[in-house]
């Protein structure tokens, strides 16, 4: 014997497949949440910064490190030329005197050479600190971009959560009061078809989409209205009403 059921609590079953439906829905909008508001792009994209502005930062230490290097050979060259300017205006040998003379002509030489290196390491160190301040800068974006998406994940998620567990207590509710065997076969066929149950609407089936034949709607016109009666289309329970246009 088939499942009966009174009209009024098949048609709760549509209410049932309601709150099913927004719970998936619920659960798959949840599911593409982090993808919907491009956090693992934004992630990623800060993690990209992040490597670059490591790099820039070794590249600043690594010229920083030059220049010093630099400044230290001109402070020799100086002190050098500073002691040889000395023992030039002490010396009463003209052999030394010309040696000196030529040793000082050599030392200024290095010395101008040397800032020009000076100036030159300076001019990259700008420039190295120029590219690492704009990393900082898009990195701060980035992160707060990242932290807008993540607060906005939050926000969004608690109310998914909220919605679904609204849905899931009226759905505890509605099965409270059907028969039995009425929501076992409901569960039954939405899991092996992916609907429980269906609207008869003007002659077509919500759950599929499809006009039924004139041979099925002459069965379902002969059908008992406490007979639970099932799609042919989709295998839901169909659900008759005012509106299905028998």
């Amino acid at each position: 014997m088939g499942v009966t059921a009174p009209p009024e609590l098949q048609a709760r079953l549509l209410d049932l497949a309601a709150c099913d439906l927004a719970i998936q829905r619920a659960a798959a909008s949840l599911r593409s949440l982090p993808e919907t508001l491009h956090i693992p792009t934004l992630e990623a994209a800060v993690e990209e910064i992040k490597s670059r502005r490591h790099d820039a930062m070794i590249e600043k230490e690594n010229i920083q490190a030059e220049l010093t290097r630099a400044e230290s050979d001109v402070t020799l060259v100086e002190a050098r030329i500073q002691k040889d300017d000395e023992r030039l205006t002490h010396t009463s040998s003209a052999k030394d005197a010309q040696g000196l003379e030529h040793e000082l002509d050599s030392l200024r030489k290095r010395r101008s050479d040397l800032e020009d290196i000076e100036l030159a390491i300076m001019e990259r160190l700008d420039q190295a600190d120029s590219v690492l301040t704009g990393l900082i800068a898009e990195l701060a974006t980035a992160e707060e971009a990242l932290t807008e998406a993540r607060a906005q994940y939050t926000a969004q998620s608690a109310a998914l959560e909220a919605e679904t567990a609204t849905q899931r207590a009226t759905r505890e509710s509605i099965v409270a009061v059907l028969p039995d065997d009425l929501s076992a076969l409901y569960e039954r066929q939405r899991e092996r078809y992916g609907v429980g149950a269906s609207h008869l609407r003007g002659g077509v089936s919500s759950a599929s989409g499809v006009a039924l034949t004139e041979s099925d709607l002459q069965d379902i016109r002969r059908a008992a209205p406490e007979e639970v009666i099932m799609c042919p289309d989709s295998n839901a329970i169909l659900v008759r009403t005012a509106e299905s246009g028998l």
